[in-house]
């Protein structure tokens, strides 16, 4: 590997450098920074983390807003590998929610530019997010699984086990209306 391809983890002296490292050190440095947008070399925690679950490569990782089945927003770090998403507490670097991708079935998103995204698991309740970098997210996944990728204006997902809600889009004058609708 070139110089100019490795990336400065001295902040972490003491997570581990080894060949199973979840960050794609092949890659040009430019193209790591550009997925990473949260820096996970700087949370030991997180990489402890992804280690011990086994994860090899991170496709992408940024702070987003997660909606909850009662209709609260959070931040969390959306983190997506080759193995799973995460959902990670900004302020304590502690795990919320790991989805394996081969329990994703699909992800919805609207006809429009807004920044919703749902992440649809039968399996379990479903994942509605918003991100300014939706379109990464969507190429984050496909390059992960895979997954049926449907556009529309009106979807359905699971908010909780036993909550569906249905969300719409509607363009307006200056920008996108979205309604969360329970069912």
């Amino acid at each position: 590997m070139s110089e100019g391809n490795q990336i400065d983890d001295s902040k972490n002296d003491d997570v581990p450098e080894d060949e199973s490292s979840p960050i794609q050190r092949e890659e040009p440095e430019e193209k790591i920074r550009k997925r990473d947008h949260i820096d996970i070399l700087s949370h030991p925690n997180v990489m402890r983390l992804l280690n011990k679950q086994g994860d090899q490569i991170v496709l992408f990782a940024d702070k987003v807003l997660k909606f909850t089945g009662s209709g609260k927003m959070k931040y969390r770090y959306l983190m997506i590998t080759d193995f799973a998403v995460y959902l990670i507490d900004p302020e304590t670097d502690s795990l919320r929610r790991r989805i394996a991708l081969a329990a994703v079935e699909k992800i919805c998103v609207s006809e429009l530019t807004d920044n919703f995204l749902v992440v649809i698991i039968p399996t379990e309740y479903d994942l509605l997010i918003a991100s300014a970098r939706k379109n990464e997210i969507i190429t984050a996944f496909v390059e992960a699984y895979e997954p049926e990728v449907v556009s529309s204006n009106r979807f359905q997902y699971n908010a909780a086990s036993n909550m569906v809600k249905e969300i719409e889009f509607e363009e307006i004058e200056g920008g996108v209306k979205t309604r969360i609708l329970r069912k």
